[in-house]
């Protein structure tokens, strides 16, 4: 691997860093400015929404000018001014303003090496780069968990995300040094949007891709730290050390999904099967909500495990596409993962919202927990209708 390879994959770290540290700082951030879980969700929100929609001038950048700029610059202003208005928050307004700067700096990094290894490298080797990627740079899961918690109590949260942002600025700079663009195909036709949504056979991929990584995201990113907190008394070490093996989990079944793609004879049904898997433990923990912090932690991992599928899903849609719809048809792939991501996080809050008047304390998490079950579930049935890959 490269050095401009390198750099991404640093900067993917950060980029699942920035959006599941939340939850280990829920809390802190309660207590210092005011935060509430529902706040939270909103601001968590923000990050996804703004990701998402960030991928459309994206994708058409990455076509244009190419991975080096498009990563390096875009970074550079999202991530380290995001990270500066969140060292300086005394408000919820201020963390949902940091988190959207935030997303749209980490919007372009992991499409960045996709663009890269879907120019450069053959299609049937880019379900195994995509997932080592993803892999790597979900390292940042871990990051967010304990090792952010720890830093929180001994650093403070501010002098933290201060240290975060010249990271951040310290890294984009780099692959603007670094990262090499891949070479043009001389009288290559220019795609469009319009041309994307033509093919017929990424109809039925797109809802999948919206709600596959939404509910381990959503769990993982904000609602395993309140969930423990509220429902079994966890402290933050507690939920530092939960998060951190669903971290774990979630690294683990990434890899796994992309080695296994090279001897399953169809992605489509070992993607259906993982989503089956999830869908089952995820309504398992409806029926037990409060049975037993070790159950609920090992049925959450079970969902960060199966719930991996992200880069073979990317892979199955990028088969279908053609050199010139390459970085549009990655990105928008992309939006419809990070943008439901971004719905669903809003959908939880108010749900959260709406069930936490009632005074059961586990209620309004069994009902957020049913949000996501039933998306995966529709999403899940839509696929089954899906071609296979075409490599």
């Amino acid at each position: 691997m490269n050095t401009g390879l390198v750099l991404l994959a640093l900067a993917y770290v950060l980029s699942q860093f920035f959006r599941a540290f939340l939850a280990v700082l829920a809390k802190i951030l309660e207590q210092d400015i005011g935060t509430t879980p529902d706040d939270l969700a909103f601001a968590s929100g923000l990050w996804f929404i703004a990701f998402a929609v960030a991928q459309i001038p994206i994708g058409a950048a990455l076509d244009g000018l190419g991975p080096r700029r498009t990563a390096g610059w875009l970074m550079l202003l999202g991530c380290g001014g995001g990270s500066a208005v969140f060292a300086m928050a005394t408000g919820p307004l201020h963390i949902a303003i940091a988190m959207a700067l935030i997303g749209i700096g980490c919007a372009p990094v992991l499409m960045a090496s996709y663009y890269i290894f879907a120019r450069e490298h053959p299609p049937a080797q880019f379900a195994v780069l995509a997932s080592v990627m993803v892999g790597v740079g979900s390292l940042g899961n871990l990051v967010a968990s304990y090792p952010m918690a720890l830093s929180a109590e001994l650093l403070g949260w501010r002098t933290s995300l201060w240290g975060l942002g010249a990271l951040s600025a310290l890294v984009a700079l780099s692959m603007l040094v670094w990262v090499r663009d891949p070479a043009k195909v001389e009288g290559e036709a220019k795609g469009s949007l319009a041309q994307l949504f033509r093919l017929k056979a990424l109809w039925f991929i797109f809802p999948l891709m919206g709600v596959n990584y939404a509910l381990p995201g959503a769990i993982r990113g904000l609602w395993i730290g309140p969930y423990l907190t509220d429902v079994f008394g966890a402290g933050t070490g507690a939920v530092g050390l939960a998060t951190l093996l669903m971290g774990i989990a979630m690294i683990s079944g990434v890899l796994a999904y992309g080695f296994a793609d090279r001897f399953f004879p169809s992605r489509k049904w070992m993607l259906a099967g993982g989503a089956t898997i999830t869908s089952m433990a995820t309504f398992t923990m409806i029926a037990l909500p409060a049975q037993s912090l070790v159950l609920s932690v090992a049925l959450i991992c079970v969902i960060g495990f199966f719930g991996g599928g992200y880069a073979v899903i990317m892979a199955h849609g990028r088969s279908f596409l053609p050199p010139q719809l390459i970085g549009r048809g990655v990105t928008m792939l992309n939006l419809f993962s990070i943008g439901g991501v971004g719905v669903l996080q809003f959908a939880s809050g108010r749900v959260y919202h709406g069930y936490a008047g009632t005074g059961d304390t586990v209620l309004p998490y069994v009902m957020v927990f049913v949000l996501l079950g039933c998306c995966l579930i529709s999403g899940l049935f839509l696929y089954l209708f899906s071609r296979d890959q075409s490599d």
